[in-house]
């Protein structure tokens, strides 16, 4: 039994390069058309991100807190 040649590996292993520097090429592209924010827009925007975590978590604390109120009422009254 004769084994084949492997040329088929070869092409192959460049077409996987060739892929990969098409890849990376069009990646630079893509970033070139990126539009970055200002150190001041980005301030604004962490800004807003960190107050409204605060406020969502202020309003869930007290929906949880007075959900856990009324089940627990709901035990007293039924247990």
């Amino acid at each position: 039994m004769r084994a084949e040649p492997t040329t088929e590996r070869s092409d192959e292993r460049k077409g996987v390069v060739a892929a990969a520097t098409e890849y990376i090429r069009d990646v630079r592209v893509e970033m070139s058309k990126v539009s970055w924010p200002s150190r001041t827009e980005l301030k604004d925007s962490t800004l807003v991100v960190i107050v409204m975590v605060i406020l969502v978590s202020i309003f869930i604390g007290i929906v949880d807190r007075g959900l856990s109120y009324a089940f627990e009422a709901l035990v007293r009254l039924i247990g």
